[in-house]
């Protein structure tokens, strides 16, 4: 069972929000070589622009005096060739830069899954499965979407905006200094005011977005369960005070978005008529010609098109920093005191717990002085109400949690001081909630084993039960399953599942209620197919809340009611 844990500690200045992307900025893996070329590319695009708007200027001032056609005829050329540049430039721009986005995107989900997959299981067991997939999905893509939407806009403008002064300054120092100051002010300013204003609506809006993520997927994977115990109206009313909360959140975030524009708008509309009055009057005292006005004047126009970028850059930047900290606040969960090395003993396939109390850190235990042995041939049902602790106590069994108090001994060496993975070669656990994937029978064995054959899942199959039904398959091995096995029967998805443990070479297996959700005699039935499963030699240790007359033929029945064993 999982409970929502408290969302990453938010904060709200930009030191800490620096402080969070340079925390998850290496899990990136970006390239500085392949951020220069988008930052390039978004220079041309942008500087075409920027150069359109002033060889435009020129062209048609210089036209209004009636030169010779061949004076304009380098004007006219560069015209059409920044007018295709652009395009060409801002395609290229595009192209590099969410390459950049997608290969930071795609090796951070697989850092995140290798750091979680080696990492401690309560990292994700605490939180709800909607709030591990928001970090896995949405906070990811917009770390990752950082590359395009804030740091190469943000370097681009800073490239351009020195280029379109330089051009005007040549002309005109003082015009040119007018247009620096107004885009610093705007390049700093609206940036600033959006950021600031936008970062609680943002932080807002994210705990708005993990709530709605967790009450849908509540909704879909429970709606059954949640309309018989009477709960799904609740559920659906959270759901929409969650939206209805995110709504508000994006209307303040839209806001100083506003404003910051107003700001970019007026700070050009400020350069433009400085540069008509000083303009004006340098023309008339001789040191600016008429057509060299009109280029100082209408140049400003195009160099505030990378500056009115930076707002927007802004929110995003501050909307991957709230998502960086929750990504590196699940990397920190994760993170756990360095594995032992040793493997189990070749000659030794069994599992011993000896005084074992169990529970998740930071919690009250659940159980207490639980002792058990389980080796090749033998059958232990662990049996008790929900909420007594039986899958805590079957994770500390597998190795996948550390007792609090006690040993757990698998393959004759201490579950803490086995290396990582090597429990798994003993003994195999099969979670109550283990995913069915939308494929075939035999790639759902083969997670198992990559190199399952034909013959090895027909026989794991037909041992786990299913023998009747995987012979009334026109497609056999090759029948699709549907997403989590929605095109067969629960009972069959939970055979499939047993199947699945079979095909591991793990002589012990542990299985967590492989009866839950199924009809009495389809339980009845798999119960006793489990329990009958010692006498191929597999080791089978059971967990369910059902005192079923087939769990009678196992070596040792365990009631786990009341917090100990009886």
């Amino acid at each position: 069972m999982t409970t929502t844990a408290p969302a990453a500690e938010s904060s709200g200045t930009l030191r800490d929000d620096i402080t969070a992307l340079r925390r998850v900025w290496p899990l990136l893996g970006v390239s500085r070589n392949r951020i220069a070329v988008a930052v390039a590319w978004g220079s041309l695009a942008l500087g075409s622009a920027v150069g359109l708007g002033a060889v435009s200027a020129w062209l048609i001032a210089r036209a209004s005096q009636m030169p010779s056609v061949l004076d304009l005829t380098v004007a006219v050329v560069a015209v059409r060739a920044l007018g295709i540049g652009r395009g060409l430039f801002r395609y290229l721009d595009r192209l590099s830069s969410h390459d950049v986005a997608l290969r930071g995107s795609a090796t951070l989900r697989e850092r995140l899954y290798a750091t979680l997959a080696a990492g401690r299981l309560d990292a994700v067991a605490t939180l709800r499965r909607g709030e591990v997939l928001r970090r896995w999905g949405a906070d990811v893509d917009d770390v990752g979407d950082l590359v395009v939407r804030a740091l190469v806009p943000a370097l681009v403008a800073v490239v351009v905006s020195a280029g379109a002064v330089a051009i005007v300054g040549a002309l005109s120092p003082t015009i040119g200094l007018a247009l620096a100051l107004c885009l610093v002010v705007s390049g700093l300013a609206a940036p600033a005011l959006s950021a600031r204003a936008v970062r609680r609506a943002e932080i807002d809006g994210a705990t708005a977005r993990g709530e709605v993520s967790a009450a849908s997927l509540s909704v879909l994977d429970g709606a059954a369960e949640l309309a018989v115990n009477g709960r799904l109206e609740g559920v659906l009313g959270g759901l929409a005070t969650a939206e209805h909360d995110l709504r508000a959140a994006r209307d303040r975030a839209a806001r100083p978005a506003a404003l910051a524009q107003a700001v970019t708008v007026g700070a050009m509309g400020i350069a433009v008529l400085v540069a008509l009055i000083v303009g004006a009057a340098e023309v008339a005292a001789g040191a600016l010609t008429p057509v060299e006005l009109a280029v100082v004047v209408l140049t400003p126009l195009a160099a505030f098109e990378g500056v009115t970028a930076l707002a927007p850059a802004a929110v995003h930047a501050v909307r991957a920093a709230d998502a960086a900290r929750r990504i590196t606040d699940l990397v920190a969960r994760a993170d756990r005191p360095v594995q032992g090395d040793r493997r189990p003993h070749d000659d030794d396939s069994t599992l011993v717990a000896e005084g074992v109390t169990v529970g998740w850190p930071g919690r009250a235990p659940l159980l207490q002085k639980v002792s058990l042995t389980l080796e090749p041939g033998s059958a232990v049902v662990l049996v008790g109400p929900n909420g007594s602790g039986k899958t805590t106590l079957l994770l500390t069994l597998a190795g996948l949690l550390p007792p609090v108090l006690g040993e757990v001994r698998i393959g004759g060496v201490p579950a803490t001081e086995l290396a990582d993975g090597a429990a798994a070669t003993v003994a195999t656990m099969t979670g109550e909630d283990a995913h069915v994937f939308d494929t075939t029978l035999l790639e759902n064995l083969r997670v198992a084993r990559g190199d399952v054959a034909l013959d090895e899942a027909r026989e794991a199959l037909e041992q786990a039960g299913l023998r009747d039904f995987l012979s009334g398959l026109p497609s056999g091995l090759d029948t699709p399953v549907g997403e989590d096995g929605a095109l067969i029967s629960g009972g069959e998805r939970r055979r499939l599942l047993l199947a699945r443990a079979l095909l591991t070479r793990a002589p012990l297996l542990l299985l967590d209620e492989p009866d839950e959700h199924l009809d009495p005699d389809t339980a009845e039935a798999l119960l006793a197919d489990i329990v009958a499963l010692r006498e191929a030699g597999r080791g089978v240790l059971v967990v369910t809340h059902r005192a079923s007359p087939a769990i009678a033929a196992a070596d040792r029945v365990i009631d786990l009611s009341g917090g100990f064993v009886r």
